[in-house]
């Protein structure tokens, strides 16, 4: 009895009771006490599972708390803790998710089946409550798409094929209120780097939040068309130069924000095509979006003016389009190999419906932009009518590729909804302002008021998703969900 106690103590010494075994202990006399009998039934009901996990799990010794411990064992603060034991299978799978999460995870585990040894999730209520200033440690680029959802909202309500008394001065109202929150978020951002000093850098360079630095620039474009639908007027010549400034400022910034991005992430990171996501298009999105800007303001500007402007917008979105095909080769290529992403990160799949819709708006809005009297050679062969015309195959041509990826994000949102809040919901929105944008150009190209009606029940369902996505996310600031420890982008995955 004896050696066989030290014996298991050796093999096992964290484990909390002896080893599955069928041997049987005997007793002195030769029979079983009635103790040892109860105690050897409880052993042979143990599932070998649970003591497979008890025989894994490490000692105290051997775990050194980061931050914080369970909560009477009911919960974790937020898992970030240091296990010098061998990883669980559980753990491995996780970690193969990478930065841009759900590679490593199966489609079972994806869809909300419960995995083995899957960690119990922790409850908002659980975790400890952090200071404003702690809190700000982790307000992420990522916080930036509320601005350029609320922007691309305004610039959608000016744009309404059916206008009713008061829908205009609304839509002044939500620009203003945009940049209300634009500069509550700048200034939020900056008071992050300015009380920790090397977050700047750190968020610049981190493999998840760095793809949401350009964030920053698309809500900047969303404040230069509304400025220009509900400030600028057509007649002063002031202000109108002043927006061909911001927009050549914002054209050479742009740009080599996209050159350079990509350029330290072809240097500093190696991602697998499994954890390939939307998030990589951002970077080219911002100078994409210049052609965007242009079809708004060169109608509005002189003619020697908007030529070049035309020209240089036409320049970005043919650049901006062709680089996110060449993201689209890798994400439908990612999804062949591993599958659709983990249902947390399942929302930002509607990133990949904003290029082809953007580009179409841009298209029509620039051929309308063109002088009606523009004709290069002067012989009739490209003349502003026939770019128009050009400009509408195109544009169809583009928007059934929206449709398309809208159809796949859609079914995949659908099929396994997120549990948790996250700041790529707001993927939800603003790309999909393009879509129905380009769908109300669309319709008064064609004249036809059953696209223009359709536009107008997307503009309602867009509206209605604003409101659900902010609501979410007043709610998640508020329970900790968000601006926390381990559940923001700066974290590679969470």
């Amino acid at each position: 009895m004896a050696g066989h106690g030290a014996g298991a103590g050796q093999l096992f010494p964290t484990c909390p009771v002896p080893p599955h075994t069928n041997h049987v202990p005997s007793h002195p006399s030769g029979h079983m006490g009635q103790h040892q009998l109860q105690h050897h039934h409880q052993l042979q009901l143990q599932h070998p599972l649970q003591l497979q996990q008890q025989r894994s799990e490490p000692s105290s010794s051997s775990r050194t708390s980061v931050d914080y411990a369970y909560d009477k064992g009911k919960a974790s603060t937020f898992s970030s803790t240091l296990d010098v034991s061998q990883p669980s299978r559980s753990e491995t799978a996780a970690s193969c998710c990478g930065g841009c999460g759900g590679g490593g995870l199966d489609g079972d585990a994806e869809a909300g089946e419960k995995h083995p040894n899957a960690q119990p999730r922790q409850e908002a209520a659980s975790r400890p409550w952090f200071s404003l200033r702690q809190r700000l440690h982790h307000f992420t680029w990522a916080w930036f798409t509320l601005p350029m959802s609320t922007g691309g909202l305004s610039l959608l309500i000016y744009n309404q094929p059916h206008q009713f008394p008061g829908l205009r001065s609304f839509g002044l109202f939500v620009y203003i209120v945009n940049l209300v929150v634009f500069s509550c978020i700048s200034s939020a951002i900056l008071t992050r780097f300015f009380l920790f000093p090397g977050d700047f850098k750190a968020s610049m360079t981190h493999p998840r939040e760095g793809f949401f630095v350009p964030t920053a620039f698309l809500s900047v474009a969303t404040i230069i068309t509304s400025t220009q639908r509900y400030v600028i007027p057509d007649d002063e010549t002031t202000l109108l130069w002043a927006v061909q400034m911001v927009f050549w400022t914002y054209v050479c910034v742009t740009l080599a924000l996209a050159v350079g991005q990509y350029s330290f992430v072809f240097a500093a990171h190696s991602f697998g095509l499994h954890t390939m996501m939307p998030t990589w298009i951002l970077p080219i999105f911002p100078v994409m979006l210049s052609g965007t800007i242009a079809s708004v303001i060169a109608g509005h500007q002189p003619d020697k003016a908007a030529v070049p402007i035309v020209v240089a917008g036409m320049t970005c979105q043919g650049l901006g389009t062709c680089v996110s095909f060449f993201m689209y080769a890798h994400m439908v290529g990612r999804l062949m190999q591993a599958g659709l992403p983990n249902r947390e990160h399942r929302p930002g799949l509607f990133m990949c419906v904003g290029p082809p819709s953007f580009t179409a708006l841009a298209f029509i809005g620039m051929a309308q932009g063109l002088p009606k009297n523009f004709d290069v050679d002067m012989d009739g062969m490209v003349d502003a009518a026939m770019v128009r015309n050009m400009a509408v195959i195109g544009a169809v041509f583009l928007w059934a590729l929206s449709l398309w990826w809208f159809g796949i994000a859609a079914i995949a949102v659908l099929q396994s909804p997120p549990r948790d809040f996250h700041l790529g919901w707001w993927a939800m929105v603003f790309p999909n302002t393009g879509f129905t944008l380009a769908t109300i150009s669309l319709g008064k190209m064609f004249q036809s008021e059953s696209v223009l009606w359709f536009a107008t029940a997307m503009s309602i369902c867009l509206a209605a998703m604003y409101c659900f996505v902010l609501y979410h996310n007043v709610r998640a600031v508020l329970a900790q969900d968000i601006m926390y420890p381990g559940r923001d982008e700066d974290v590679e995955d969470h």
